[in-house]
């Protein structure tokens, strides 16, 4: 059987204006999708990868999106690749859509992470070893035993990003993280089913790769991304030195958490934990903060869980469920424009002027934990 969905993506700001300018236009996408057995997901639902990941993607499936980080899904061992909306149309239409035979990059994990280090320093790691350019044509596939300790959104993460070095995609081996996650999001039936066919859902034995990087865990430290691209890669111990050498904006402005890159509720916990510390010893945010979940499904569970009540108290704010800040939708109000200035997220791209339309600001990627602690530390 083959799946379809439509999407449409909004948050509660812009909730009333979409439905008094758009709402022939969502009817008809609606009553579409109920005609022919597709999804559709209402302004305000999220963002596409992440409700994917927690409603369509499953081990062993092959997908394609129109957008670039449809390869979210790799997360949950997933052949995801995003596409032009042409491709799509020829796809929805039954026309066969064709691929260049892809390399394979090999991506073998040793080791545990420990302390601060994330998942998303993993990919930090991997794109300052491949560069934006390193993935072209291939299909990133990571193995090895230091998979066994990654978070199903923790893989996610690390192939949401995938396209930030120019994969055609990137894929996790099956592991019982992602059968947790399944069972956690309603979906233990297919859980069972990847249980059973686990052999098939990993690396054949023996296989080989164009390329191989490793890496161990172990020793991996979180990164700081940037600026202006997210291939630059700096290790924290190293930051400081890199800062003082290429004359970048020391004092931070503002930090970002969330996106389709780390929105899930183990991202927001994670940063949830750092806030409460940093309460608990009388500290509030210096820099700005702002969080943004990555689905309705994520943002109501971190307010019904009282994480959404720490980050208001520790002077954050909650902002939409949707792209928001990571695509532009900033309405930033406390620089000018031309204002050298730096800022820290977690999101997956920091290109000149992304984020708040200022060529001067300098964005740099890391992971909530870090983007979140940042604020505390600036001077």
């Amino acid at each position: 059987m083959t799946l379809y969905w439509l999407t449409c993506q909004g948050g509660k700001a812009d909730l009333e204006a979409a439905k008094e300018v758009n709402q022939e236009v969502y009817n008809f996408l609606g009553s579409a999708g109920q005609k022919y057995g597709m999804g559709f997901w209402k302004p305000g639902s999220g963002i596409i990868h992440q409700i994917i990941l927690e409603n369509y993607a499953f081990p062993g499936g092959m997908m394609i999106g129109t957008d670039s980080h449809t390869v979210n899904a790799g997360g949950l061992g997933m052949i995801a690749i995003g596409v032009g909306g042409a491709d799509a149309v020829d796809v929805m239409a039954d026309i066969p859509w064709e691929l260049k035979a892809p390399k394979v990059i090999g991506v073998k994990l040793t080791g545990k992470l420990n302390e601060w280090t994330s998942p998303k320093d993993v990919i930090l790691k991997v794109a300052g070893i491949l560069t934006v350019k390193g993935g072209t044509g291939a299909i990133v596939e990571y193995f090895g035993p230091g998979v066994e300790s990654l978070s199903c959104t923790g893989m996610g993460t690390i192939c949401n990003m995938g396209a930030e070095i120019g994969a055609t995609t990137s894929i996790f081996p099956y592991t019982s993280s992602m059968g947790d996650y399944l069972r956690a999001t309603s979906r233990s039936d297919i859980a069972s089913v990847s249980d059973s066919f686990k052999a098939n859902l990993v690396a054949d034995e023996g296989c080989v790769y164009d390329q191989v990087i490793e890496l161990d865990l172990s020793t991996l430290e979180p990164h700081v991304n940037g600026p202006f691209t997210p291939d630059l890669a700096n290790p924290l111990s190293k930051f400081k030195e890199e800062v003082k050498k290429n004359g970048w904006p020391e004092e931070l402005r503002h930090g970002m958490i969330g996106s389709c890159t780390n929105s899930s509720y183990e991202d927001m916990t994670r940063a949830a934990s750092l806030a409460k510390q940093a309460l608990d010893a009388g500290l509030k945010a210096k820099a700005g903060f702002s969080i943004t979940p990555g689905s309705e499904q994520i943002r109501a569970t971190i307010e019904r869980d009282g994480i959404s009540a720490i980050f208001d108290k520790v002077g954050g704010t909650v902002l939409a469920n949707a792209c928001g800040p990571c695509i532009g939708q900033w309405n930033r109000e406390d620089v000018k424009v031309g204002e050298k200035n730096s800022i820290i997220t977690s999101f997956n791209r920091n290109f000149t002027a992304r984020n708040d339309a200022n060529p001067a600001t300098h964005a740099f990627v890391a992971s909530p934990e870090v983007a979140c602690s940042c604020g505390f530390l600036t001077s």
